[in-house]
């Protein structure tokens, strides 16, 4: 494959998985993190940057065609109800109404003062979804072109923004909140969840293979070399821009306090530096490109659950899912994202479990004990790990788990169980081989 092929497919997967939503988070993490934002931003990195690219390349190595076939590889069962829970949280849960909020938050929330009560969001987000559920209707080129030209406007402002802030900071780093005095990376590596980005990657894997085979490339490994080197010029302008982002966060609470989230951070900290026209530029390219994002969402969910439910129509499906969106969207920025944490606790070391077994698939020869045992005792931890996210803390469980599992007050006890339940599960299929074979009569027994 070219270079320059390579060079436009990594710019593509940056935009992919550099969206509105993205760019709320590093900042607000910057201002809880204060001195201490180095080690948080590692940490940020490694999951909203690290995971979703080696998910991209597990998904290119399985050489399966969608997310449901690759997570079939534990159960039929499990396949559809992992690919249906991600599916709604990247779509009608989290990420479809996030675009809503960011786009009020710093799109029309800044002008209005804090003046105006809950009204303003209503109307906004009946608008929005509005639009955006007419547009996903009748998807158009006009939406492709809207996102191509407004792509690199965007990230060229907001790369002027954090290049103002880096060169010129608003002020000196503050003392860290609570929270972020002590084990700060693995708070940045669950940060990183909020993204939803690891498992939004199982989705645009489809997207990037297609775009290399429509090249010219059917070879599995040309497909893996093309997609690796994609992936690191995708990585590498990730982590520059989050760290940026990061970087303007810590240094704007000496000025502008600390803030409810990251929206209010980027709309403050562009006010500060260029005046409301620049607060209203910023707000405006955020909300055509939340608005873009909204109606890929929504084609890419209606599609999955029309085929998934093929009585229902994909209009049937723009619809419902247009009208749930706007509903969530109207908790708010701040209780959304407060709600998600729990449920992608939950999620996440299912699909990093689900990545890593990808890449071993061939090692174990692909045996369905494997993959059954890694992703149930994943899942055990990781379904107390989100309750107790939640508020509801299983004392006795909670301080057995304590007690015997490595890394679990930092979040990552489900690592161990994993890799346990793998090998359990690799020996109850040698047993079971073993014994199936003793009971197969000899070909030239008289029996």
């Amino acid at each position: 494959m070219p270079f320059s092929f390579i060079l436009i497919l990594g710019f593509m997967l940056f935009a992919l998985f550099f969206g509105a939503g993205n760019l709320i988070f590093p900042p607000m993490l910057g201002q809880m993190a204060g001195t201490n934002v180095w080690e948080a931003n590692t940490g940020f990195l490694t999951t909203g940057v690290g995971l979703p690219l080696l998910a991209i390349i597990a998904f290119v190595f399985s050489g399966e065609k969608d997310l449901l076939s690759l997570s079939s590889r534990v159960h039929p069962i499990f396949g559809v109800i992992f690919t249906t829970l991600l599916y709604l949280a990247i779509g009608p849960f989290f990420a479809i109404p996030r675009a809503g909020n960011v786009s009020y938050e710093i799109g029309l929330s800044p002008l209005l003062k804090n003046q105006s009560g809950h009204l303003p969001l209503f109307i906004f987000t009946i608008v929005f979804f509005a639009i955006t559920c007419l547009l996903s209707l009748n998807p158009t080129k006009i939406i492709d072109i809207v996102g191509r030209f407004l792509t690199p406007i965007k990230l060229t402002f907001i790369g002027i923004l954090v290049g103002v802030a880096v060169i010129n900071p608003i002020g000196e780093f503050q003392k860290p909140f609570t929270g972020y005095t002590s084990g700060v990376y693995f708070i940045g590596f669950q940060e990183g969840y909020l993204t939803l980005d690891a498992l939004v990657a199982f989705v645009f894997g489809i997207v990037i293979v297609k775009a290399i085979k429509d090249h010219g490339a059917y070879s599995k490994k040309v497909i893996m070399v093309t997609c690796i080197k994609a992936a690191c010029i995708a990585a590498a302008i990730l982590v520059t821009f989050y760290t940026a982002l990061s970087y303007m966060g810590a240094s704007s609470v000496e000025e502008i306090g600390l803030l409810d989230n990251g929206a209010e951070v980027l709309a403050a900290v562009s006010n500060y530096y260029f005046g409301s026209y620049g607060a209203i530029l910023l707000g405006l390219m955020i909300t055509v490109a939340c608005l873009t994002t909204s109606v890929g969402l929504i084609t890419a969910c209606s599609s999955f659950f029309h085929e998934l439910v093929p009585k229902v129509s994909y209009k049937k499906f723009a619809v419902i899912l247009s009208v749930f969106s706007a509903l969530v969207a109207n908790m708010g920025l701040t209780y959304l994202i407060k709600i998600s944490v729990p449920v992608l606790m939950a999620m996440y070391p299912i699909a990093i479990a689900l990545i890593f077994l990808t890449f071993l698939h061939s090692k174990f020869k692909g045996k369905k004990e494997v993959y059954q045992g890694s992703i149930l005792l994943t899942f055990i931890i990781s379904l107390n790990d989100g309750l107790k996210e939640a508020g509801i803390k299983l004392e006795a469980i909670d301080t057995f788990f304590s007690n015997i599992l490595p890394m679990y007050n930092i979040g990552l006890g489900w690592f161990i169980p994993s890799i346990i339940g793998g090998l359990c599960g690799l020996l109850i299929n040698i047993i079971a081989g073993k014994v199936k074979d003793s009971k197969t009569p000899y070909i030239g027994s008289n029996k």
